[in-house]
């Protein structure tokens, strides 16, 4: 039997209600992909041992760094390299951001905080009852 496919955007609708609270969507190797919904600001942190990357799906975000900020759109995608510090947020309401990262990476990477998810709800796709026909 095939693989079931999900579809990520009415899996986030049906399923994450808060923001900033990562859930994975698929493994490759030893990597997570992983989805979120952003919200106004998150933590300042940098991930020292993983690169970072960042695939928006709907909506904008911004990625401040010390020195500057990234703005980004649908289809925009950014990697974060390790030891950079660097802050997400939503520049409209509650964009969708997908992240592949290994699986190990926390969210809030060497910062602790209320924001930091260590284990990471699964999406499964949506049943067909629920999704918009």
């Amino acid at each position: 039997m095939p693989p079931e496919k999900l579809n990520i955007i009415q899996a986030v609708d049906a399923r994450i209600t808060r923001t900033f609270a990562p859930h994975v969507v698929g493994d490759v190797n030893d990597c997570q992909v992983k989805v979120a919904k952003f919200g106004p600001l998150f933590d300042w942190h940098a991930h020292p041992g993983e690169d970072e990357a960042f695939l928006v799906l709907r909506g904008r975000v911004a990625i401040d760094f010390r020195d500057g900020t990234v703005e980004l759109g649908g289809g925009d995608f950014l990697v974060v390299p390790r030891t950079v510090e660097h802050r997400p947020r939503a520049l409209t309401e509650e964009p969708v951001v997908l992240m592949f990262e290994p699986a190990a990476t926390l969210n809030t990477g060497d910062a602790q905080s209320a924001l930091t998810v260590a284990a990471p709800a699964r999406l499964a796709p949506v049943p067909p009852e629920a999704r918009d026909v």
